[in-house]
């Protein structure tokens, strides 16, 4: 078995109003950790991300659960999207393997530019 993270957009180029990326593999909740930014308003939904639940390993994303933020490139703190990320962590999806999808703007510039920093984390 490879155990190689790998990144691709998942859904057609075009004028899709959301377009999706996905991330596969080992790395790919790490990856995340590092671009994602969770938004806080005053309920302070940013906490559902950084909870303390049993299920939740030391205080990072859930497995299964939906988080509302940005994409920002931690070298040059710029949002690239707002966004929102769900991450299934492994053995329970469909490949056995930690898998992330990020719901960015459709378009090319978002998608290719969130697809693009992703690579470079890994």
């Amino acid at each position: 078995m490879d155990n190689s993270t790998i990144a691709a957009l998942a859904t057609p180029g075009g004028r899709g109003g959301i377009g999706i990326i996905k991330i596969s593999g080992p790395e790919a909740v790490s990856i995340a950790e590092e671009i994602f930014r969770p938004h806080h308003s005053k309920c302070d939904y940013g906490n559902i991300l950084r909870s303390q639940s049993p299920e939740n390993n030391n205080g990072h994303f859930q497995s299964h659960k939906l988080n509302y933020g940005q994409i920002v490139d931690p070298e040059t703190e710029p949002a690239l999207d707002e966004v929102l990320v769900s991450v299934m962590k492994a053995p329970y999806t469909y490949t056995k393997e930690n898998v992330v999808e990020i719901n960015a703007h459709g378009g090319t510039v978002a998608l290719q530019a969130i697809l693009a920093l992703v690579l470079r984390r890994g």
